[in-house]
């Protein structure tokens, strides 16, 4: 199985910008469903941006202001996150699975995490 690794998370103001990356290893970017899914302190993991072939699909909550995009060549996976809100504060996880819906929470593989925090 292969390895998933992210980075890019931090600490902003609201209103600001981050810009998450995934890389994969042993793993085909073009050829899994990619997906970030996040979870906040007490909360429930919830995806936030998924991609599959040529198809994106975003949570409501960031829709307009989140993009997911990925590089094949470097089996890498991005989140340019964009007008960060407060309540956009999570671990950032990636993860990948030969299937996924907007929904999903479970994956065969998932990345260690990063830490986006956004403060007002």
């Amino acid at each position: 199985q292969g390895q998933l690794e992210e980075s890019g998370g931090g600490s902003v103001q609201a209103g600001g910008s981050l810009r998450l990356s995934c890389v994969a290893s042993g793993y085909t970017v073009r050829r899994d469903c990619m997906a970030w899914v996040r979870q906040a302190p007490g909360k429930e993991r919830e995806g936030v941006a998924l991609i599959y072939g040529g198809i994106t699909i975003y949570r409501d909550s960031v829709k307009g202001r989140f993009t997911i995009s990925k590089d094949n060549a470097k089996n890498t996976l991005y989140l340019q996150m964009n007008s960060l809100k407060p309540e956009d504060t999570a671990v950032y996880y990636c993860a990948a699975d030969s299937t996924c819906w907007i929904n999903k929470r479970e994956y065969n593989s998932w990345g260690q995490g990063t830490q986006v925090t956004v403060s007002s």
